[in-house]
């Protein structure tokens, strides 16, 4: 086999079963964006009334969270 033969045969086709096309609804993603801006919003006044501190904190503080998240994923 020449580098010219390598197309990639051996892959199974896509059905469209395997292919999902999901799609978030403007009213969906408006309320993802409307989440985050609260979120930095509350971390940037946390910086602004404990300076330092309330840059860090909330990422100790959200240790324990990503703790049991990857214990969820990792027990499937």
């Amino acid at each position: 086999m020449s580098l010219t033969e390598t197309a990639n045969t051996s892959a199974p086709a896509e059905t469209h079963e395997a292919a999902h096309d999901e799609v978030i609804s403007a009213a969906g993603l408006k309320a993802i964006y409307a989440v985050l801006l609260a979120v930095v919003a509350a971390w940037g006044s946390a910086i602004y009334a404990y300076g330092i501190p309330g840059l860090y904190m909330p990422a100790v503080a959200a240790v324990p969270v990503i703790w049991i998240i990857l214990l969820v994923i990792s027990r499937g």
